[in-house]
């Protein structure tokens, strides 16, 4: 029973951060109607950002954050501005395509400005274990639960009760109906595309101050991509579920059956949930009437 807790406490710390992550999936594809594959890339490129303004100014954890929260929102609306905004009236593969461009694009200049190697990140927490029963859990795995209570609970209120949030709704339903009714639509998706990079920029901080600085970060955006089919694509809340799910799947599963099955886990789970919920669990339907 206690190795099970042990496994259950850890995945669910590591299922957290592919819920912020797969949240950002999520929260782009419900607003643009698009699979941004270039998520990982974001939040990797955004912890770089973070690692070199802490190691300039040595500041604290949450000033840290709070620098991670204007960058990332940067940088999501330059990527908006420079890529996405011209390919609006074009074919959701052609964008599609684009975001797998800046990808690979972030990819490489992340490796010619920081280099190939991994990197200590010193975001001012202590390493310490925080003992909770027999679990040990470090203050960045508990704040990484706290963050991503916090980013659930804003983006439900935002979709819910904000007019900008159903705007957002409206604009992923139907792009050019919303255009009719007066809606903004390039503003949406410069929104969009900000709030999620900051969703993933404080993954990636959380991500490299639990773990370490690398360039195979973006790797964990891949791994995070089953949490947001299994909860559905235009779910952001299912997301968030997903990614709690798929995390500990993979570590139940490293722990009783062996470190392969680790990798490939959360991909058998969401065959086997599409098989039965195509949409996810917790996507909407589309029903087209022939």
């Amino acid at each position: 029973m206690d190795y099970f807790l042990l496994l259950s406490s850890s995945g669910l710390a590591q299922g957290a951060l592919y819920a912020m992550i797969g949240m950002g999936f999520a929260l782009i594809f419900k607003a643009t109607s698009v699979v941004n594959f270039a998520q990982g890339e974001v939040m990797m490129l955004v912890a770089y950002i973070a690692y070199s303004i802490a190691g300039h100014f040595e500041m604290g954890f949450w000033p840290l954050l709070g620098c991670t929260i204007v960058i990332s929102a940067l940088c999501g609306l330059a990527l908006e501005y420079l890529f996405i905004r011209p390919m609006l009236g074009e074919p959701l593969f052609s964008t599609v395509m684009v975001t797998i461009g800046i990808a690979v694009m972030i990819r490489s200049i992340t490796v010619m400005i920081w280099g190939p190697d991994p990197i200590p990140f010193n975001s001012g927490l202590d390493d310490d274990l925080i003992e909770i029963g027999i679990v040990g859990l470090q203050l960045s795995q508990i704040y990484t639960f706290v963050l991503l209570g916090i980013t659930v609970l804003t983006m439900w209120l935002f979709f819910k009760f904000s007019r900008i949030g159903v705007a957002m709704r409206a604009t992923a339903n139907r792009e050019t109906t919303a255009l009719l009714m007066g809606i903004n639509v390039k503003r949406i998706f410069a929104l969009a595309w900000s709030l999620s990079a900051i969703i993933a920029g404080l993954s990636g901080v959380l991500m490299a101050t639990t773990f370490e600085l690398g360039p195979d970060m973006w790797t964990q955006g891949l791994h995070a991509f089953p949490a947001v089919i299994l909860g559905g694509l235009d779910s952001v809340f299912g997301a968030a579920l997903g990614g709690l799910i798929i995390g500990l799947v993979e570590h139940l599963s490293d722990g009783y059956f062996g470190h392969g099955l680790k990798e490939i886990s959360g991909f058998i789970v969401i065959l086997v949930v599409l098989m039965i919920r195509p949409y996810g669990l917790f996507g909407t339907p589309e029903i087209e009437r022939v």
